[in-house]
């Protein structure tokens, strides 16, 4: 099972840790793995290179794990915006649960 954990403080989101295979297929043909996949890579890159804002990104490979902190202290429109994209992906994780129930799993810490 593949395990999203959103980290929050307050009402902000200050980043999310994955970890697990979904196990709804094979390596390589599992798409519950490529859309968490795609969700996260997409995140990393909006955040980060489009942004510009620095966002600490340790991915694992051994344990195919990915984590992903977002800096404090930043300006009031990018908060706005890393906030507004971080809920976004929240709730798509929420739906492919909803969609998966026995392959992912949504946590808030």
């Amino acid at each position: 099972m593949t395990t999203f954990t959103f980290l929050t403080e307050g009402k902000r989101i200050t980043g999310f840790d994955v970890e697990g295979h979904s196990g709804f297929a094979e390596v390589g043909k599992d798409i519950v793995c490529a859309a968490v996949t795609s969700a996260v890579r997409l995140t990393e890159v909006v955040v980060n290179d489009v942004f510009g804002l620095s966002a600490s990104v340790k991915v694992r490979e051994k344990s195919g794990s990915i984590s992903l902190r977002v800096p404090g202290g930043l300006s009031e429109r990018d908060e706005h915006a890393v906030q507004g994209l971080l809920s976004g992906l929240m709730l798509y994780c929420a739906e492919l649960r909803e969609e998966y129930p026995d392959h992912i799993e949504v946590l808030e810490a």
